[in-house]
Formats: structure tokens, sequence, C-alpha cells
């Protein structure tokens, strides 16, 4: 058995897979990391590999909590990849991205695959059919967008992410929210339609916390998948161990 964890920005997530087949996943807040993997442990005492990931500064206690189970592999920069990497700056990819890559590679390696993480950031990741990781663009978040509104203007409220009626606002917070939630699907469908342009016969997988918001409003056509990091995590793991 395999453990992945992504540590995010807001939320930390974690699955279990057992024949490269996700069998358990969760998320929680940072605060429960030690009481959870101890839960997970007794719950899935088998696990003898486990990755994390994580976008900011890995605590080390975090590391060695997990150690105290199972083998560790911290995924990094230097971690071995199953794709092509031609990132002019490889030590600054994030590993969130590395992941999505490496999820995107394992799921169509004769592709070209687009894929689409609406989380804290918006990022893109492209793989060609190749088998090359080409690399892709990073856009704000939707609450990211929500937050700067409020905070660089006077006059305008804080606001969290909601459902948009009409693209056609009638009030102060309902143009905030056509111009967040309508916005995004419009710079995502307008982003998909540049990469089809270069790309042939090309997979769009969109993933993240946020995706749902704008899903439906995209007239590309795209899989969703919530889960694509963690799959890709688990790739690289395998890869890693093997």
């Amino acid at each position: 058995m395999n453990l992945v964890i992504d540590i995010g920005n807001t939320r930390i997530k974690y699955a279990v897979f057992q024949n490269r087949r996700m069998i358990y996943d969760h998320s929680f807040g940072s605060g429960l990391f030690l009481s959870k993997i101890k839960e997970l442990f007794e719950q899935y005492p088998r696990i003898n590999n486990a990755i994390i990931s994580s976008v900011g500064k890995l605590d080390r206690k975090e590391r060695d909590v997990v150690a105290l189970f199972c083998k560790v592999h911290v995924l990094s920069s230097a971690s071995k990849v199953p794709f092509k990497n031609s990132y002019a700056t490889p030590s600054t990819l994030g590993v969130d991205r590395l992941a999505l890559a490496a999820a995107a590679y394992s799921q169509n390696p004769r592709g070209n695959t687009l894929v689409i993480d609406a989380g804290t950031c918006i990022t893109y990741e492209m793989v060609n059919n190749a088998g090359e990781y080409v690399g892709g663009a990073i856009s704000p978040g939707i609450q990211m967008r929500y937050n700067a509104m409020h905070n660089q203007t006077a006059g305008l409220p804080q606001l969290a992410p909601d459902e948009l009626l009409d693209f056609i606002g009638n009030s102060t917070e309902s143009c905030m929210h056509s111009g967040v939630i309508n916005g995004v699907a419009q710079e995502v469908d307008g982003v998909i339609n540049q990469y089809r342009s270069r790309f042939q016969h090309l997979t769009v997988i969109l993933t993240g916390g946020d995706s749902h918001f704008f899903a439906k409003r995209l007239k590309n056509t795209i899989f969703a998948n919530s889960k694509f990091l963690l799959e890709g995590l688990n790739c690289l793991l395998e890869y890693n161990t093997n």
C-alpha cells in the first residue's frame, strides 16, 4: 500500500493506494496532522511507502511523524520523473505542478494533455505527445481575485465565491461574482483554445477545489477529475521507489 500526502496552501489531503487504485482519501486542516496520521496507520497498517508534497516549506516534524510508520519520499525538483522535463528553471517548478504533469503523462503517455488546476492559483500544465512537459501558466485563483478587489479598493466588500445566476450583474455583489466566476470561465476557455490551436487532439483535464464554480460554464470539452493530483503523486511514488 502507498500513502500520498499533499500539503497545500489551505488544506492537507491524503490518499491510500493499493495496486495503483485509490481506496481511501480525506482532507483536513493543518493543525490535525499528527492525530490524522496516527488514525490512518491504525486503519491501514500495511502502508509501506509514502510520498509528501508540500507547496510551502515542509515542517521536518511532519516528515518525521510519517517516517515512524513507513518509508518516506519527500517530493522535490531532485525527484525522478517519468516524462522529459523541459521547464527552463526546474528547481523553481512547484511540486504540485510536477505531480499534475506526472498524472497527465501516466494517463495519456502518447497524447497531448493540458491540466488545469483551480486552487489558490489557477495553473496550466502541458504535456505533449512526445512525453515532454513544456510548461504552462499561473493565474490568480478565484478567492485571490475576490481578495484583491476588496483589499485594493475603498468600497468593494469582501466576498466568498458563490454560484453565478447571470453573467450580467445588477448589484455590486452580483457584478463582482460575475467578474470573477464568469471572468475565470472566459479566461480558461480562451487559454484552452490557444492550446488547441497548437496541439492536435488535445485532452483537457480540470481539477482543483474551485473547479466546480466554472466547469459547467466552459464551452470546451473537458474531463473533470478532482483526484488528479493525488493520482500523480502515487505515480511519482511508484517511479521513485522501483
